[in-house]
């Protein structure tokens, strides 16, 4: 599960994804919740930035205000599911990030953890994406970030993490062909253990209002 992530290092957006002049006039953010707009990585003739809402819409949707909109999709069963399978071979996207939280229950109240990787400021979540047009012609692009079982550090704070690709995987999740499924489940297996680190930060976090340095500051104690 992953329901809030931060990306702090915009400007590393460019060289670190091939992006050539993003020019999406987004800045750091530093807690990003479902329903949000940010930056999403495709690949058509070339590798491209662009604005999608967080919680997918399914290009078939007829009814999208009463609507389940997944924030999370779980890799074990993409191939399974009619709202992923389609996109599982044409509408796969990066979704660039600098970490994510995850809440465990400790002395009667959830305390909020926050995973990086340390040296390296942004990374990229798999992700899926679609667009959705409405009658008038207006359309609506989305993504949902594909989650996978715990590593052993996300383990005992959550049960899943999202699936943090390899950077040598990158190009190969948004190439415009087919892969095939023994390749996608090693492209979306959990991440190394010794690839993430984790502290406790402040409850701030639940705050969606409060989006600055203070919600990844670590907090002593825990």
């Amino acid at each position: 599960m992953c329901i809030r992530y931060s990306l702090v290092c915009i400007d590393n957006l460019c060289g670190r994804f091939r992006v050539v002049d993003p020019a999406i006039g987004f800045g750091p953010h530093f807690s990003i919740a479902p329903g949000s707009t940010n930056p999403v990585i495709v690949a058509h003739e070339r590798a491209e930035a662009r604005m999608m809402q967080w919680g997918l819409v399914p290009h078939w949707a007829r009814d999208i205000i009463s609507l389940h909109r997944p924030a999370n999709a779980r890799a074990e069963n993409l191939a399974e599911k009619p709202m992923f399978r389609e996109l599982l071979h044409t509408r796969r996207c990066l979704v660039p990030a600098s970490g994510f939280f995850e809440w465990k229950e400790q002395w009667g109240k959830k305390i909020p953890y926050y995973f990086h990787k340390p040296g390296d400021p942004v990374f990229a979540f798999a992700g899926l994406y679609d667009i959705w047009q409405n009658p008038a012609g207006m359309t609506l692009a989305t993504y949902t970030i594909i989650t996978t079982p715990a590593n052993s550090v996300v383990a005992p704070v959550h049960h899943r993490m999202p699936a943090i690709l390899r950077q040598e995987d990158e190009i190969r999740w948004v190439s415009r062909e087919p892969i095939p499924l023994e390749e996608i489940h090693r492209i979306l297996a959990p991440a190394p253990p010794e690839s993430l680190a984790v502290y406790a930060v402040s409850e701030r976090v639940n705050d969606l209002q409060v989006d600055d340095e203070r919600v990844i500051a670590p907090v002593q104690g825990f």
